[in-house]
């Protein structure tokens, strides 16, 4: 029998949000290094997130995704993983962060 939307008794609605809490945590910590001047490393938080954010749009099944159900799954999963590949690539490259190898 498929699950169409019905609730059944014990059910916790608010635990299909819960993958999308996790990624503002993880946001909200990103952001906090940045305040702190540690922009470079809140940038990679930032990639981090949004690799999680694909990472759990794979695995979840649809009714338990949440926020993180855009479009269809496919096309969730590529689009997150291609942020992170972008963001994690401008974080890390750029010269003068905390990554920086001497000179």
């Amino acid at each position: 029998m498929a699950m169409t939307g019905q609730r059944h008794r014990g059910d916790r609605p608010w635990l299909v949000h819960a993958p999308f809490a996790v990624i503002l945590l993880l946001l909200a910590v990103a952001v906090v290094r940045a305040v702190q001047y540690h922009w470079r490393e809140g940038a990679a938080l930032v990639g981090v997130a949004l690799f999680v954010a694909g990472a759990l749009r794979a695995v979840l099944p649809e009714e338990r995704a949440g926020l993180l159900a855009i479009r269809g799954k496919i096309v969730d999963i590529v689009t997150y993983g291609a942020l992170c590949a972008a963001v994690l690539f401008i974080s890390l490259t750029i010269v003068g962060g905390p990554f920086d190898a001497p000179s």
